[in-house]
């Protein structure tokens, strides 16, 4: 079961594409954080989706929030395709131990050994706000997210 709006945020610390250190704690009064889990660099859905925030960065600058986006893949991985894809946020790395911010946030699939299409708004003091998780092969809509960031 996935984390509900009105919960507090499990707070984490996880690596992003160049190795540095990202805890989600670290945003706590200071920016809304827009929480972004996908199941693999590379792969169609996830890379549209991606590319499609990278597109409408200014959208969550404008409204004090930052986005981190989370993979099961390696921080290798991640930095390749952060590159090719020319991303600019955090692509954050829950590949060891596997899985287990997804885990905490109740996004991560058993049997795919991935995280689902899970996205959390979290407000500036950590907790949840708005959520949704969509099924693998389903896309997120970016304006879902910016409509619940306008609500906070």
């Amino acid at each position: 079961m996935a984390i509900q709006a009105g919960e507090k945020a499990p707070d984490f610390e996880l690596k992003d594409n160049h190795g540095a250190s990202v805890r989600l704690s670290d945003f706590r009064g200071e920016k809304n954080v827009v929480l972004l889990f996908y199941p693999f660099a590379f792969t169609g859905v996830c890379t549209g989706e991606l590319c499609e925030l990278r597109d409408n960065l200014p959208q969550f600058a404008d409204r004090d929030t930052q986005l981190l986006a989370v993979s099961n893949d390696s921080i290798h991985t991640l930095r390749v395709f952060a590159e090719q894809e020319g991303l600019e946020y955090p692509l954050l790395s829950d590949f060891w131990p596997h899985g287990n911010v997804s885990r905490a946030y109740g996004v991560f699939d058993e049997d795919k050994g991935c995280a689902a299409r899970g996205t959390f708004v979290i407000d500036k003091e950590g907790v949840v706000r708005w959520t949704v998780v969509n099924g693998l092969p389903d896309a997120r809509d970016l304006n879902d997210y910016v409509k619940a960031l306008d609500s906070l």
